[in-house]
C-alpha cells in the first residue's frame, strides 16, 4: 500500500474509493440520463401540444373564416347588386319617364304646335345637342310626329348632361326619322359635312323593343357612329295599341361599372351577367371574367363547367348563397343575387387562396414562434447538460443534489404550461401569463409567446363581434325611420267613427326599410273629403323625404278650399320651385261630396283608379292622365267626375301592385289584381285589402319587394236615413 497527500491507496480505502466512485459515477451517469429522458420527454410533450394546438388554431380559424366570409360575402353582393340595380333603375326611371312624355305628346298632338329640329352639323360638336336623323330615302320634312317629339328636346339634353352614365338618348320612329340627343354631331357627318344616313328601325335597340313590345336591353355593341361599346335600354311607344316609334338611352359603360371597382376588397372579383347569361360588366380586365361584346360573349349557362353554370343560372332568378366553384382550375367563394329591374345578376368571387391567406400567417406567426422558443431550449438544455456533468464529475454529490433540483425547477414550469395549453386548447378559454412560467429564461419566453398568441386571437374575435353591433345599430336606426314614417300616414281605423256615409281602409308597406309611397285622407270641411295616393320617385330615405315634403304641401293647398285641378296645380308649382334632386311624384286626388258620392277627380300620372258599382264587379276606370308632379313647371291638370251610388266601391293603389315581381320576373298585374278584388267584393275594405295582400304574396313568395306596396279602399254607404245631411247630421271631423 502507498500513501500520498495522506490518503491511502489500496487495500480497504481503495475498495472503499473506488466504490464511491463508481457509486458517484453511476449517480452521475444516472443523473445524465434522467436528464436527457426528461428533456426528451418534455420536448415530446411539447411537440404533442404543438400540434394540437396548431390543428386548433386551423381549425377554428378556418371556422371562423368560413363563417365571417359567407355573411360578409353574401352582404357585399347583395349590396352590390342592389347598387347595380339602382344604377340601372334610376336609367329605366328616365326611359320610362320620356316614354310617358313622347306618348302624352303624341296623344294630344292636336294641342301643340310642331316645332323644327336640324340634322347635325359641325356647329353642333362637342356640346349635347338635339339633332334629326333619318334613313336613306326619307323626307324627314313629311314626318307628322317628329316636330312635335322635338318639344322634349330641352328635357332629353337636360337628362344627357345630368348623368354620368348616360352616353345620348334619342326617339325613333316609325316613318324612318329619329331624334337624337348626344355631343357626338361631328361622328354624324361625312367627309363632305353631309348627315349620314341612319338605319333606325333596322337598329338592334329598335328592332328589340318593337317586337317584344316591352322594356329592351341591348349587350354590349359599338355604337353606329363612334364605335364605342355601350348598351342600350329601349321602349316603345304606343298610342291607341299601335307603334308609333321607340325611345332609347346609350348607357355608358364606365358610368354604370365603376360601382364593380371603387370599393371592392383586395382580390375580390364582380361581375354582372345579363338575362342571357352573358358576362356584361365586370371589375376585371382580363381573364375568365374580362367582358367581351354581345356577338362573341358565350352563354355561361350552357358552360362545361357544370357547377359555375348552375351557380350563374341560380343568380338570375334568386340569391344563391355562398357557393365554392373553380374556374379555370382555380377555387373561389362565389355568391349572386339578381338584378330585378333588368332581370341580371350580380356575382362576387373571392378566390379561396385569399381566404386561406390569414390562417396560413397565423399558423406560420406560430410556428416561428414555437421554432424560435424550441431552439433556444434545445440550446440551454444541452448547456446545462454539460455543466451537469462537470459539476458530477468535480461535485459529485452536490452535484448530484444541484442536478435533481435543477431537473425540479425546469420540468414543473413546463409541466403547468403543457396542462394550461392543452386546457385552452380543449376549452377555448385563453392562455394568461403565471408566475410559476416567469423563470428568467427560454421557458418564460415560450410562456409569453403563448399568451400574446392567446391574447390576439381574443382581439380578433372582439373585431368580429364590434363590426356585428354596428351593422344591429344601424339596421335599428331604420326600423326607427320606418315607425317614424308609418305614424306620419293615418293609421287609426275607422278613421271618422261617427261619420256613417262610408267606411275606408288603407295601408303602406314599404320595399326597403323606408319608402316613397304614400296615401291620405282629411275632411276640408264638414261634407267635402279628399283623398289622395300617390307614388314619389326613386325609393329609401330620399323617396320618404320628398314623401313627406308632399304630402304637406297637398294637404295645405286642400285646406285652402281649392279644386282637385288646383290642387295638383300648386302643389306642382311648389316642387319644381327648388327641385335639385330632380325627384317627381304620382298623384291621384278625388274630393267627394260625402252627402251626394260625388267625386271630382285629378290624375298626375297615377294608376288608374278601379270602381266596382253595386251588383257589379271591379273595374278599371280608365281616367285623363296629366305629368307627374315636380317635372314641369306651369302644368295644369284636367278634372273628372266619379259619382258614387251607395253600395259603390273605389280601389286606390301605387303600381307595387301590379308590378309586384316573383322570382320568375313576372309581373303580378292588373288582371291579377282585379281577380283579387273580386274575390272579395263583398267584404268591407279592411278585408278586402287584406286579400289583395295576400293574392300579391303567395305571387312573390320569396322574392325580393321590389316596389312599395299602397292601397286604398272606399266604400260609400250614403246618408243614413236616421240623419239629415249637413252639418246637424254628423260631427265635424
Amino acid at each position: 500500500m502507498k500513501k500520498f497527500l495522506g490518503i491511502t491507496f489500496g487495500g480497504l480505502q481503495r475498495k472503499t474509493l473506488q466504490l464511491s466512485l463508481v457509486l458517484l459515477l453511476l449517480v452521475s451517469l444516472a443523473n445524465v440520463a434522467i436528464n436527457v429522458w426528461s428533456n426528451q420527454m418534455l420536448t415530446d410533450v411539447v411537440a404533442q401540444t404543438r400540434e394540437e394546438q396548431t390543428q386548433a388554431i386551423s381549425r377554428i380559424s378556418e371556422e371562423t373564416m368560413l363563417g365571417v366570409q359567407e355573411n360578409a360575402l353574401v352582404e357585399i353582393n347583395r349590396l352590390t347588386a342592389a347598387t347595380a340595380d339602382a344604377e340601372f333603375s334610376e336609367v329605366v326611371h328616365d326611359l320610362y319617364t320620356l316614354q310617358t312624355m313622347a306618348q302624352g305628346i303624341i296623344e294630344n298632338r292636336s294641342t301643340l304646335a310642331p316645332i323644327s329640329v336640324s340634322p347635325p352639323s359641325a356647329a353642333m360638336a362637342g356640346t349635347v345637342s338635339a339633332m334629326m336623323l333619318c334613313e336613306a330615302g326619307v323626307d324627314y320634312t313629311q314626318s307628322e310626329n317628329l316636330g312635335l317629339i322635338a318639344h322634349l328636346s330641352t328635357p332629353m339634353i337636360a337628362l344627357c348632361a345630368s348623368s354620368d352614365k348616360i352616353d345620348g338618348c334619342f326617339i325613333g320612329l316609325e316613318d324612318g326619322t329619329d331624334l337624337s340627343v348626344d355631343a357626338e354631331a361631328a361622328a354624324k357627318l361625312d367627309s363632305q359635312g353631309n348627315p349620314i344616313p341612319f338605319p333606325v328601325r333596322q337598329r338592334p335597340w329598335y328592332r328589340g323593343a318593337a317586337e317584344t313590345r316591352a322594356l329592351f336591353f341591348t349587350g354590349i355593341m359599338p355604337d353606329a357612329f363612334t364605335k364605342r361599346l355601350l348598351i342600350t335600354c329601349s321602349l316603345p311607344i304606343e298610342v291607341g295599341g299601335e307603334l308609333k316609334g321607340v325611345v332609347g338611352i346609350d348607357i355608358i359603360l364606365d358610368g354604370v361599372s365603376s360601382f364593380l371597382s371603387s370599393d371592392r376588397s383586395k382580390g375580390t372579383i364582380i361581375f354582372a351577367v345579363n338575362d342571357e347569361g352573358q358576362l356584361i360588366l365586370s371589375s376585371e380586365s382580363e381573364g375568365p371574367f374580362a367582358v367581351q361584346t354581345s356577338d362573341q360573349a358565350p352563354d355561361l349557362r350552357a358552360s362545361d363547367n357544370t357547377d359555375f353554370a348552375g351557380l350563374v343560372t341560380q343568380s338570375l332568378g334568386e340569391a344563391t348563397g355562398l357557393h365554392l366553384t373553380s374556374v379555370d382550375g382555380v377555387p373561389y367563394f362565389m355568391a349572386g343575387t339578381p338584378m330585378p329591374t333588368v332581370g341580371w345578376s350580380v356575382i362576387t368571387a373571392v378566390p379561396k387562396s385569399l381566404t386561406d391567406e390569414p390562417e396560413k400567417a397565423l399558423l406560420a406567426a406560430y410556428d416561428e414562434i414555437n421554432e424560435k422558443a424550441s431552439a433556444t431550449y434545445a440550446e440551454g438544455s444541452a448547456a446545462r447538460q454539460t455543466i451537469g456533468i462537470l459539476a458530477a464529475v468535480v461535485f459529485v454529490v452536490l452535484g448530484a443534489i444541484l442536478s435533481m433540483l435543477y431537473a425540479r425547477r425546469i420540468s414543473k414550469p413546463i409541466e403547468t404550461i403543457t396542462r394550461d395549453i392543452v386546457d385552452a386548447g380543449n376549452t377555448g378559454s385563453p392562455f394568461v401569463m403565471k408566475d410559476a412560467y416567469r423563470t428568467n429564461d427560454e421557458i418564460e419566453v415560450l410562456a409569453e409567446s403563448f399568451a400574446d398568441l392567446s391574447d390576439k386571437t381574443l382581439r380578433y374575435i372582439d373585431d368580429i363581434t364590434r363590426i356585428t353591433a354596428e351593422k344591429e345599430r344601424i339596421h335599428t336606426e331604420l326600423h326607427m325611420a320606418n315607425l317614424i314614417q308609418a305614424s306620419l300616414l293615418p293609421h287609426a281605423f275607422p278613421p271618422f267613427p261617427d261619420r256613417k256615409e262610408f267606411d275606408l281602409f288603407a295601408s303602406m308597406d314599404p320595399a326597403k326599410e323606408v319608402g316613397g309611397d304614400f296615401y291620405d285622407f282629411f275632411f276640408i270641411d264638414h261634407d267635402h273629403l279628399c283623398l289622395v295616393m300617390a307614388d314619389v320617385s326613386g325609393k329609401g330615405i330620399p323617396a320618404a323625404l320628398f314623401m313627406m315634403l308632399s304630402k304637406t304641401i297637398l294637404q295645405s293647398c286642400a285646406m285652402l278650399g281649392r279644386s282637385s285641378g288646383e290642387i295638383l296645380q300648386k302643389t306642382n308649382e311648389a316642387l319644381c320651385s327648388n327641385n335639385q334632386v330632380e325627384m317627381f311624384v304620382t298623384v291621384w286626388l278625388g274630393i267627394m261630396d260625402v252627402t251626394t258620392g260625388k267625386i271630382i277627380c285629378a290624375n298626375a300620372g297615377h294608376e288608374y283608379p278601379i270602381l266596382k258599382r253595386v251588383g257589379g264587379s271591379y273595374e278599371v276606370y280608365k281616367d285623363h292622365h296629366g305629368f307627374v308632379i315636380g317635372g314641369i313647371d306651369g302644368m295644369k291638370y284636367k278634372e273628372y267626375e266619379i259619382q258614387l251610388n251607395p253600395g259603390d266601391r273605389l280601389f286606390l293603389y301605387t303600381d307595387g301592385v301590379p308590378e309586384a315581381t316573383n322570382s320568375e320576373n313576372e309581373l303580378f298585374g292588373l288582371d291579377r289584381t282585379l281577380q283579387a278584388l273580386n274575390g272579395a267584393a263583398e267584404e268591407m275594405p279592411r278585408e278586402t285589402i287584406k286579400a289583395v295582400r295576400r293574392a300579391v304574396d303567395d305571387f312573390v313568395k320569396e322574392a325580393e319587394p321590389f316596389d312599395d306596396l299602397t292601397m286604398l279602399n272606399l266604400y260609400y254607404t250614403g246618408i243614413p236615413s236616421d240623419k239629415p245631411a249637413g252639418p246637424e247630421g254628423g260631427n265635424e271631423a
